[in-house]
């Protein structure tokens, strides 16, 4: 899956969505992580101007999560309703280790809302477990 990470050093998540000057992001598996990509945005005052993340979000539609340490609400919801799941650190960290963070979830058993991620851009195939907590959940 792709993840994107809102970085200014393009080492850490240590970024405002909106104000981020760059995006990292990374083709993430339970074995595996690459780089593919690094999206370079033009500063932007921080005058709550809501057109500035449309360019950010078309960058990365096609992935299933994005790290950021601020979003507004306004910014939150428009990459919900793209599709995307945002996480909210409460404070800098290094892109290697969430991603070691997110292969050790992989490698284990992911809540419904990352399994969810996992299926983005495919076809929805539901198994038992699925039906059981739709209908229960």
């Amino acid at each position: 899956m792709k993840v994107a990470f809102a970085t200014q050093d393009l080492k850490r998540v240590d970024s405002h969505f909106g104000w981020s000057p760059n995006i990292a992001v990374y083709e993430i598996s339970a074995e595996d992580s690459k780089l593919i990509e690094v999206f370079v945005f033009e500063p932007t005052g921080q005058d709550g101007n809501d057109d500035k993340l449309a360019p950010k979000i078309e960058a990365i539609r096609d992935c299933a999560i994005v790290y950021v340490t601020a979003i507004g609400g306004s910014g939150a919801a428009r990459i919900v309703q793209a599709g995307l799941h945002p996480i909210k650190l409460a404070q800098p960290e290094a892109i290697e280790d969430l991603i070691a963070k997110l292969q050790t979830v992989l490698k284990g058993n992911p809540p419904p809302w990352l399994r969810k991620a996992l299926l983005k851009g495919k076809e929805r195939k539901l198994d038992f477990e699925d039906e059981e907590e739709a209908v229960h959940g």
